[in-house]
């Protein structure tokens, strides 16, 4: 199957590995492929005879069916490499094969190799051992080139499933004269040996990693096609030109700095290109940033610190200016002059919504005051009586005396008020009624003190 943890039933349905993946939807390696026609049930005369097979590093290869056997997406099949035989896994098979050997511009003619037969058991652990022997060999080598003094770097070998031949893949900037190093490694592992130099993008899709943006390399997911990468598409996105932020693990310019490239070239043509700095009355404004998709740019005057936000639409309008000699005032579009006008606009709106807070002092003053003297029981001005006239409450717990309009004068001064009876007029009321009449009683407040009650005069008694 596509790993090692996976297990395929008699039936030949693979069961899944351990994250409780399928293996039929290619999710156990890389550069997998998901066959959405294999469902399809086609009669064995119309089946497309040729089957993609997958080997190490995600190398894929396209052999012929020749003897019809059953397969399914993951199986080991043995096949014919020309000079022995290798052992590799069923990727792909019906008619997306034609499509893929179409889209990579492969023929279907004789140079295509034929399946041997279904890999047994024997064959695994063979194929097994002699994986065992790429780490030693890859170590070796290693040291074999350092003694040659060659530049070259040595990144991966891959051994063929017959033991027989071995290929060791290496990237180096220059051309490097190898000759030397065949020969010793032929006689030290006895093996027939094939240098291949791969580019550096190649090789981190060989040994795979992850990336800055957190995701396992697109190279060695994938992407199968390197496009040249130029600093130009750096440029176009905005973004600031750091080696360090702008190169991937293989040492290169990222490959997704492709991706959106078009829609960038797409959404400048509504950016206006600056080629000189904005005049005003203030002062020249240099171009700090661009935000193209919100079509906002940034500009600063010399010797300060503040950047100014302005639409494209007004630096082609201030560009225009420049070009017939006119320079405005400012950047903004007249924003200071409007501001003072809204600001007392909005003042005298809450003043007039609101009152000053001394009015409504001056009201409830003027409320409390009424309510004083129409209301019965008010004890407020009950205490304010009790300060002001203390011999009057105990003349009327004798005899009565005093009307209310002597209870309501003023606090300072003895002079009678208008209307007032005259001192020596007789005290006390013994009418009831007229005493109801005259004014308000006081309320009854109890004496905890221990005095007795007084008690109520009542209308009957007469």
């Amino acid at each position: 199957m596509g790993c090692q943890s996976c297990s395929t039933m008699a039936c030949g349905v693979p069961t899944g590995c351990g994250s409780n993946g399928d293996c039929q939807s290619g999710g156990c390696s890389k550069l997998n492929a998901f066959d959405w026609l294999g469902d399809m049930d086609l009669p064995s005369s119309q089946r497309f005879n040729i089957i993609e097979i997958k080997f190490k590093g995600g190398r894929k290869g396209y052999f012929r069916n020749t003897n019809h056997l059953e397969t399914y997406i993951g199986d080991p099949l043995v096949v014919d490499t020309g000079n022995g035989h290798h052992i590799g896994h069923v990727s792909l098979q019906g008619d997306l094969v034609r499509l893929q050997m179409l889209k990579k511009n492969v023929e279907d003619d004789e140079s295509i190799l034929s399946i041997l037969r279904h890999a047994t058991p024997k064959d695994l652990e063979k194929l097994a051992m002699v994986k065992n022997r790429e780490i030693p060999t890859l170590y070796k080598t290693r040291e074999i080139i350092q003694d040659l003094k060659l530049d070259m770097k040595l990144s991966d070998v891959d051994f063929q499933a017959d033991n027989s031949k071995a290929t060791f893949y290496y990237s180096a900037d220059d051309r490097v004269d190898f000759r030397q190093l065949i020969k010793v490694l032929a006689s030290e592992f006895k093996i027939r040996v094939e240098m291949r130099q791969i580019s550096l993008r190649q090789e981190a899709s060989r040994l795979g990693g992850i990336g800055s943006c957190g995701r396992e390399l697109c190279c060695s997911t994938w992407l199968t096609e390197f496009k040249s990468v130029s600093t130009s598409a750096a440029r176009y996105q905005n973004l600031s030109l750091n080696p360090s932020k702008l190169s991937g693990q293989c040492g290169r310019l990222k490959c997704c700095l492709n991706y959106e490239l078009e829609t960038y070239i797409d959404a400048l043509v509504d950016i206006p290109m600056i080629d000189k700095n904005l005049r005003t009355q203030k002062g020249e404004a240099h171009l700090q940033k661009v935000d193209i998709f919100r079509k906002r740019m940034w500009f600063s005057f010399q010797g300060e610190t503040t950047w100014h936000v302005i639409s494209t639409e007004r630096v082609e309008e201030i560009s225009k200016m420049n070009a017939k000699g006119k320079f405005p005032e400012t950047l903004e579009e007249d924003i200071e002059e409007k501001a003072p006008a809204f600001q007392e606009q909005k003042l005298s709106s809450i003043l007039d919504k609101q009152p000053l807070p001394q009015k409504k002092k001056k009201k409830k003053a003027d409320n409390r005051a009424k309510g004083g003297q129409n209301q019965q029981g008010n004890t407020g001005q009950n205490q304010n009586r009790k300060k002001n006239q203390p011999s009057n409450r105990k003349q009327n717990q004798k005899g009565g005396q005093g009307t209310p309009q002597q209870k309501n004068a003023p606090k300072k001064g003895n002079s009678p008020q208008k209307g007032a009876p005259k001192k020596n007029a007789p005290q006390g009321n013994s009418n009831p009624a007229q005493k109801k009449k005259d004014g308000p009683k006081r309320p009854f407040k109890p004496n905890f003190k221990g005095n007795k009650r007084r008690k109520r005069p009542n209308n009957n008694d007469e």
